[in-house]
């Protein structure tokens, strides 16, 4: 199973989100941006978030340590899975960042080697398999 720590450059692997901001800080946003500070929306809202992430820093890495997150991605191929059936064993995967499962991966074989699925960040899997893991995904 292959692990990579890894900060995402804009336009790399991202999720789109939606947020509902009041139009008083919405129009104050807008105003730093026609003054220069930000260039659009979007980078004002990830330096904001991205220094918040930096101030709570230590209490996210005390807690990924704690629950024995693996930190960035975590990618599953089916090689890999076949392995840990082979193995008789069963995975538990706990990540925050990306947890991908391969596109060639059967539900079966996921169903069989997967007992628990707990992603912060975002779970990429064929259709089939985040359906066979539906009840495993919390």
């Amino acid at each position: 199973m292959s692990v990579h720590e890894l900060r995402p450059k804009a336009g790399e692997t991202t999720e789109k989100i939606t947020i509902n901001l009041g139009v008083i800080d919405l129009g104050q946003i807008d105003l730093l941006v026609q003054e220069g500070f930000y260039s659009n929306r979007t980078d004002f809202i990830r330096t904001a978030i991205r220094n918040q992430l930096v101030t709570h820093n230590e209490v996210i890495r005390t807690t990924v340590a704690r629950k024995a997150f693996v930190l960035g991605l975590q990618h599953y191929t089916r090689r890999d899975l076949e392995a840990v059936q082979a193995a008789g064993e069963r995975l538990d995967i706990q990540v925050l960042g990306l947890a991908s499962i391969a596109a060639d991966v059967p539900p079966e074989l996921a169903l069989a080697t997967i007992e628990s699925i707990v992603v912060l960040g975002a779970l990429h899997a064929s259709a089939a398999v985040k359906a066979a893991l539906a009840g495993r995904i919390r």
